[in-house]
């Protein structure tokens, strides 16, 4: 038999197929707290909680298709990079049927979400409350601007603890604190991000004598506008390493 005449004769329904998805985590700090952008579900299951902005894969569609799709669609952004951190598939994780989802992860400047969240009650960039220390990993929290616990639909509680795990152990040794500032930024507003991320407080010199230390820092030469007092130097991310120069 040949590989032709196999498939032509291959029944596809001899094997279960499970609904497959992908739900986008799009991150943020804001007032020095990680956030995350939900979307309150307007349907069963698990009408009125909270949820990652997510979707189903059509059988036609490539899985980051699908993410663009959702992150025009329901994040209402579309030009955000997403990628994808990882593939959840508890046999009970949805209670419709078997679905197996599919992770995508971006960060973004708080500003990024101001177009989003206009006009859209059922957006909201919701502060992350993270209950464990370190890369001691699990599912974390959610809260509203005025401190209100937003229940999680799903195991999105998990899938936000994940990322947040990813995030502090890249946090040393790659970039990813940059993603989440504008172009321009100051040393404070670089600690801000890794406190925000880590969960802890660092010392001020050490802190800033460890990043330019890194090599990773350019500095402008201009300085924030609009402070009370002596205005602080602002920096970028160098694209090259000084070696690569």
């Amino acid at each position: 038999m040949t590989e032709a005449e196999f498939l032509e004769g291959y029944d596809p329904g001899v094997h279960e197929r499970p609904s497959v998805a992908v739900d986008l985590i799009l991150m943020s700090v804001v007032g020095g707290r990680p956030a995350a952008l939900l979307l309150r579900r307007d349907e069963h299951p698990h009408l009125g909680r909270w949820a990652l902005p997510g979707g189903f894969v059509a059988i036609d569609e490539s899985l980051d298709a699908a993410a663009r799709r959702v992150l025009g669609a329901k994040a209402r952004m579309t030009d955000a990079y997403v990628e994808q951190l990882y593939t959840f598939g508890a046999v009970d994780r949805d209670p419709r049927t078997r679905i197996v989802s599919v992770a995508y992860f971006a960060l973004l400047p708080a500003a990024r979400f101001a177009a989003a969240l206009k006009g859209a009650p059922e957006l909201t960039l919701a502060e992350l409350v993270v209950p464990w220390p370190g890369e001691t990993g699990g599912p974390v929290e959610a809260r509203s601007a005025d401190g209100d616990a937003l229940p999680l639909a799903f195991d999105h509680a998990e899938m936000l603890g994940l990322a947040m795990l990813r995030l502090r152990g890249k946090l040393d040794y790659s970039g990813v604190a940059f993603a989440l500032l504008p172009e321009l930024f100051t040393l404070r507003a670089l600690q801000d991000v890794h406190e925000a991320i880590l969960g802890v407080r660092l010392n001020k010199p050490a802190f800033r004598r460890r990043m330019l230390d890194t090599g990773r820092l350019e500095a402008t030469g201009e300085r924030e506008t609009g402070a009370s007092f002596r205005p602080a130097e602002l920096f970028r991310c160098r694209k090259t390493m000084p070696e690569q120069e």
